[in-house]
């Protein structure tokens, strides 16, 4: 059975997740080492609120995660918080729409925790979160990477 929980259930998840994250994404942060990743999900796992992590369980499989944060990259801390962050399926588990389930599960955070506005970034997958409701408000340049950021009014999406 699958199931979305938040890290702070699955403690011991961290190691494991730290190192698909960072594998996935340090190249669009200066000085975002697998150590750093470990911290920030060892700070999540001590909490419930934002910034936290959601995990996709099954059985005792680790399929995905999603974050919920607020500072992302901090070259667009200016544009404003919080943010979602580090979308993750591992390959096996992908096209079988956990992505969305999981995107879902953040906002839904988001609202529960009165977010008027959620944001992103992301360099690839702007058609994957616009079928989920997000709108594309500017493009931004990441450490060389395009990036489109975009946003979703949680409230709106729960409602």
């Amino acid at each position: 059975m699958m199931r979305i929980e938040p890290i702070a259930a699955h403690p011991e998840r961290v190691a494991e997740l730290a190192a698909w994250h960072h594998a996935q994404w340090a190249h669009l942060y200066d000085d975002w080492t697998l150590a750093v990743a470990m911290q920030e999900l060892r700070d999540h796992a001590s909490r419930r609120g934002i910034p936290t992590t959601l995990l996709l369980l099954e059985g005792d499989s680790l399929l995905g995660s999603v974050s919920v944060v607020t500072e992302d990259a901090p070259a667009l801390q200016f544009i404003g918080s919080p943010w979602l962050a580090s979308l993750y399926v591992v390959p096996e588990a992908r096209g079988r729409g956990l992505g969305k389930e999981l995107v879902l599960a953040a906002v839904r955070l988001a609202a529960e925790n009165d977010v008027p506005r959620l944001l992103l970034f992301t360099p690839e997958h702007a058609d994957f979160y616009r079928r989920l409701g997000w709108q594309a408000f500017r493009r931004e340049d990441l450490l060389g990477t395009p990036v489109d950021v975009m946003a979703i009014e949680p409230r709106r999406l729960a409602a």
